[in-house]
């Protein structure tokens, strides 16, 4: 018998006690108003930096933040209460934090409840089914009140428990943190060395030459689609610069998409779809399959890769050579600014050896992301399993 069970069947062999939270705790909700950010003063917490509450670029000036009725000491727990609800954080600082209407300040009562198992056990699979139980779905976004967090049941074990689970969990988590470090430190050091040999063989290669873009074929788009041709559903997926590389939220018409796809210009399988707003510079190789893309915002080089194969295009344009137009309300590439566009280009033959040798590297690399990825969630599960099963408690008989 570990000491966990040891002080489970000496302090409470019956079932544990379960407590509304309102009942062990004080629950304080932030600013319901946007505050004027400053570029430095008090430190505003907000969902974004929830796991990592000193770590902001959010300020408030000291007037504001004189407003507020209710700081964070040490001890008090904050969680998100709009969006991805349940996500905790433990003031651990003696420092000043202003915080917002999205997250819940939690004060427990130290006589009852330790702050980290207060954290801990909302995360846990019992509190997120409790808080889901009161979460409003039909909201936008999702939430929860305040006065429905005070209503979730928490089990309240003795407090020598209440510091033994914690103590347990805070080793796990250090040890996967520490674990998880290594594990992405790993990642980017292997990509730093896919990056460093691209850089090499594309970039430093004595064999190539400069050439522009509009050398290698002209900007070609698709023709433009009104918003009256388009449907929530259809035929022929059509790809907005929101939905460019992800899945399809408009469609066109059979009959628009022959038409279109006859009369104006249109991509040829293997061709590189570029986004000039937005994310600048995202490229995705078409695949063939019937489909349409937003004018202007989604263009690619008619490239018959007499000069320039399109594999090699690839790898190029993950060195982001274009420089984009910052004179509007957003940055975006214009054709121009495409044409204009140098990258080195070797004889095709170099062209295939430089291909061949990044196809091996990056299939390693995105292998080795996977393979850590996958270990990194292995253990996040694990913790879970282990976090979940400390947590469930057999409820004492009122």
């Amino acid at each position: 018998m570990n000491k966990l069970e040891e002080l489970i069947q000496k302090l409470c062999p019956n079932g544990v006690t379960y407590k509304k939270l309102n009942t062990v705790c004080k629950i304080y909700d932030g600013t319901h108003s946007t505050p004027q950010y400053t570029s430095n003063g008090i430190k505003f917490v907000s969902v974004q930096n929830i796991n990592s509450l000193y770590e902001t670029d959010k300020y408030i000036s000291e007037e504001d933040f004189k407003k507020f009725k209710i700081t964070p000491q040490i001890g008090d727990v904050f969680m998100t209460r709009i969006g991805s609800i349940g996500a905790c954080a433990v003031v651990e600082k003696d420092e000043r934090l202003a915080y917002y209407v999205s997250l819940a300040l939690l004060r427990p009562n130290v006589s009852f409840l330790n702050s980290r198992y207060l954290k801990y056990i909302i995360e846990s699979a019992h509190g997120q089914k409790e808080l889901r139980k009161r979460t409003l779905v039909n909201a936008v976004p999702i939430k929860i009140n305040k006065d429905d967090i005070g209503k979730i049941q928490i089990p309240i074990p003795p407090l020598p428990i209440q510091h033994e689970i914690v103590h347990i969990l805070d080793g796990f988590t250090y040890f996967s943190a520490k674990l998880q470090k290594k594990l992405t430190a790993e990642l980017s050091t292997r990509r730093k060395q896919y990056e460093y040999y691209r850089d090499k063989l594309l970039i430093k290669n004595p064999k190539s030459k400069p050439m522009t873009l509009g050398d290698v074929g002209p900007v070609s788009m698709c023709k433009r689609i009104m918003k009256s041709e388009t449907s929530p559903s259809g035929d022929i997926p059509f790809y907005k610069i929101g939905t460019f590389g992800k899945e399809a939220d408009a469609f066109i018409s059979r009959e628009t998409f022959e038409k279109y796809k006859k009369a104006y210009s249109y991509p040829k399988k293997g061709d590189l779809l570029i986004s000039a707003a937005g994310t600048i510079g995202r490229v995705v190789a078409f695949n063939g399959e019937s489909s349409y893309f937003q004018d202007s915002n989604i263009v690619w080089i008619n490239n018959d890769e007499s000069k320039v194969l399109n594999t090699y295009l690839y790898y190029c344009y993950q060195l982001r050579p274009w420089k984009a137009s910052a004179g509007g309300t957003i940055s975006r590439l214009y054709n121009d600014n495409i044409r204009k566009t140098v990258i080195p280009v070797p004889s095709i033959p170099e062209q295939e050896r430089i291909v061949a040798i990044l196809d091996r590297f990056d299939t390693l690399c995105n292998d080795l992301t996977s393979s850590l990825l996958a270990e990194i969630q292995a253990r996040q599960k694990q913790y879970e399993y282990y976090r979940d099963k400390l947590l469930s408690f057999k409820e004492a008989s009122v």
